[in-house]
């Protein structure tokens, strides 16, 4: 199974928005490298929910309940979208400044390439994340 990274702007949906619902499509994703990765996604895979604008943290955990399909609410095959369930909060955010300070991220695209809105995660990135959300900010 893959992990990703999804980032959202909480003010026009949230984690919270996210737990409230229990499970959404996962829609908007307009640029090209974003919406190949989102084409790659398959049911069963995770996703860290990363707000943008002010927080720019990582705030939860979601499990892709329904692989990559086409956005059915627009007449436009290149639009893909994928659904996504609550799993749980992170014990606290994981913000875009300590992934930053971390050696073990260089390069990565959370930090290289900081406008893209659905980035993958390797599994030694999503053991240091589940490190970090161990230790006090």
């Amino acid at each position: 199974m893959a992990i990703w990274l999804l980032k959202t702007e909480p003010t026009v949906y949230s984690y919270d928005d996210l737990e409230r619902d229990g499970e959404t499509m996962w829609d908007g994703v307009t640029n090209n490298t974003a919406l190949m990765h989102i084409r790659t996604i398959e049911k069963g895979d995770t996703a860290i929910i990363y707000h943008t604008g002010n927080e720019r943290a990582s705030i939860g955990i979601a499990e892709v309940s329904r692989g990559y399909y086409v956005n059915p609410e627009f007449d436009d095959p290149k639009l893909a979208v994928c659904d996504v369930k609550a799993k749980r909060r992170l014990k606290r955010p994981i913000t875009l400044a300590e992934c930053k300070a971390e050696p073990r991220f260089e390069g990565w695209d959370l930090i290289r390439l900081g406008r893209l809105s659905v980035v993958p995660v390797s599994e030694e990135q999503w053991k240091v994340l589940l490190e970090m959300e161990k230790k006090k900010a």
